[in-house]
């Protein structure tokens, strides 16, 4: 091989699936690239910024796609550049990164346990997150978005830790963890039953609609702050990206290839659950897309394991489809996003119940 040519990507090896293997100079092998899994993480950003670009154009003041394309590219009329890029974006532009955010912290925790039914909706982390918020709001008093915002970060950081000190013995198992994130949840639950029955009319029905998971009423005041912290997040999640695969084949063999295995594991638990507080702490717990949307894209690129950016484009897809039918299939009513999610991902909860214990 000439030693100009940097990469090549022709490869006759057979692993069972088509990839394309990237070379450099010498021959020595750069990476491969399977080639369904990119065609449906293609495809899926791309119907997630068709959904997008829908949403852009729909309400009270409808746009049409070309025009909406024409005021995000700062050459619409001044009307449709208002309604497009300050009204209507923060919301939509917050469905998909926060949808992406749910998706690869599902990946993350469905990987670690090993186990379909292991994202941040079951082990607990979102009803921790909830409990944090209902502090503020309902014992402390007010403290406004941002104070209701810390509040469900420091709820959720303190579920992950509780959780995962009471699954700890000798390292945390999968199920183990599971199963104390589903008691430590319940117990939640209960709590924030009781904070809610001993508020006041007006503070519970404000407490009650943040819990359902909205996106209303957001704008890019609450959206750079939440668009900061995931950017600081993306390398680290690359980062990781790279060991998680290694992390799937086991603790011995990921120590065989260097890897140590708690200290991984320990690090994906802290990105994962830092990726729910975000998303909780913008937009309230918002169920079932962390525990779908993984599965869903696993099916599709018919990968061995979940991986990050299938998760994350369905993710984006799942919430921004999701926050349309909130909007507009319910007209003049707006639902909570999390209503639909909790629809959506109740059906894939059973079925996917059902598939398990087919299995048996």
């Amino acid at each position: 091989m000439p030693e100009k040519e940097k990469l090549t990507s022709h490869s006759t090896i057979d692993f069972g699936r088509r990839i394309t293997i990237l070379r450099g100079p010498g021959g020595t092998v750069s990476g491969k690239i399977d080639l369904r899994a990119v065609t449906v993480v293609a495809a899926l950003v791309v119907l997630a910024c068709g959904v997008a670009v829908l949403a852009l154009g729909t309400g009270d003041y409808p746009v049409s796609p070309d025009r909406v394309l024409q005021a995000l590219l700062g050459q619409g009329t001044r009307i449709e550049e208002l309604v497009v890029t300050e009204w209507r974006m923060p919301r939509v532009l917050l469905a998909l990164v926060l949808g992406a955010a749910l998706g690869v912290s599902g990946a993350v925790f469905q990987s670690i346990t090993r186990n379909p039914l292991g994202s941040p909706d079951i082990i607990g982390f979102n009803t921790g997150a909830y409990t944090g918020a209902l502090v503020v709001i309902l014992v402390i008093g007010g403290g406004g978005y941002y104070g209701t915002a810390i509040g469900a970060l420091a709820g959720g950081i303190v579920t992950a830790l509780l959780v995962y000190l009471l699954a700890f013995k000798r390292g945390v198992q999968g199920f183990r963890l599971i199963i104390v994130g589903i008691a430590v949840s319940a117990v939640l639950a209960s709590v924030n039953t009781w904070l809610i029955l001993k508020a006041d009319l007006e503070d519970a029905m404000s407490a009650a609609v943040w819990g359902a998971g909205s996106l209303n009423g957001l704008s890019w005041t609450q959206a750079r702050p939440v668009l900061i912290i995931l950017a600081v997040l993306a390398p680290l999640l690359i980062l990781a990206s790279y060991r998680m695969p290694m992390l799937d084949l086991g603790d011995d063999a990921a120590k065989a290839l260097g890897i140590r295995a708690e200290p991984t594991r320990l690090a994906l638990i802290i990105l994962g659950v830092a990726l729910t507080a975000v998303a909780t702490a913008a937009a309230g717990p918002i169920a079932f897309v962390s525990l779908a949307a993984p599965q869903l894209a696993r099916r599709l690129t018919r990968t061995p394991g979940v991986a990050f950016a299938p998760a994350a484009a369905m993710g984006a897809l799942l919430l921004v489809a999701s926050d349309f039918i909130a909007q507009r299939a319910f007209q003049p009513t707006q639902l909570p996003v999390g209503v639909v999610t909790v629809s959506i991902g109740g059906l894939y909860l059973v079925w996917l119940l059902a598939r398990e214990a087919r299995r048996q």
